[in-house]
């Protein structure tokens, strides 16, 4: 009888709730918030980290050091300042500028001074066609036979509207140009200025 009854109170601890033992729930309850737990941290340090690839190299102290590699870049668009209108410059050359522009290639054809001159003769701001052969020349014979003059400025892009710029060339023809509204024209177009060295910037009032 005293057999029986130890062995009732040793069994009487272990309850079961729906038919499964609480110890084993309980240890079921943590292991599931355990693993719960582990994941959060594991999201949250994902977010945290920066898997951009590193460059690791040696300072000068020979200690060593490591950047990120930029694989990105922010595209800007080069914006060039546009043509002044001077109201001193013959409103004719505004005119050849824009006659110019229409009649030009996208690309040079070589033949810049020839181009130029049939603008500035159909715009009516010389009253023949100069003669002269080379770009480099053209300066010259603007101001000696058209009642052009070269303007006191260096700088192309501050050159007005409608103005020619002549340069020279080692052993070439040079090159010359019209100033438009947003660049500069001959026989093509262009953005920007000849790389040529700047013999002048030459008008007409």
């Amino acid at each position: 009888m005293k057999k029986i009854v130890r062995n009732r109170l040793r069994e009487a601890p272990i309850k079961c709730i729906g038919g499964a033992p609480v110890r084993k729930i309980i240890l079921l309850l943590a292991v599931i918030s355990a693993c719960a737990v582990a994941v959060s941290a594991s999201a949250a340090k994902t977010e945290n980290l920066d898997f951009k690839p590193q460059f690791v190299f040696k300072d000068r102290n020979g200690k060593v050091v490591s950047a990120p590699i930029v694989d990105e870049y922010q595209k800007k668009k080069i914006v060039y300042p546009a043509a002044k209108v001077d109201p001193r410059v013959n409103p004719k050359l505004m005119r050849a500028a824009t006659i110019a522009d229409e009649r030009a290639h996208a690309h040079s054809k070589s033949r810049c001074w020839h181009y130029v001159k049939e603008a500035l003769v159909a715009s009516g701001v010389v009253e023949g066609r100069p003669k002269t052969a080379l770009a480099k020349q053209a300066g010259d014979e603007l101001v000696r036979d058209y009642g052009f003059k070269k303007l006191p400025i260096s700088d192309p892009f501050k050159a007005p509207l409608g103005s020619v710029l002549v340069y020279s060339a080692r052993g070439a023809a040079g090159h010359v140009e019209i100033r438009t509204k947003n660049g500069f024209v001959s026989d093509f177009r262009s953005p920007t200025p000849s790389k040529r060295p700047l013999i002048g910037i030459y008008a007409k009032g």
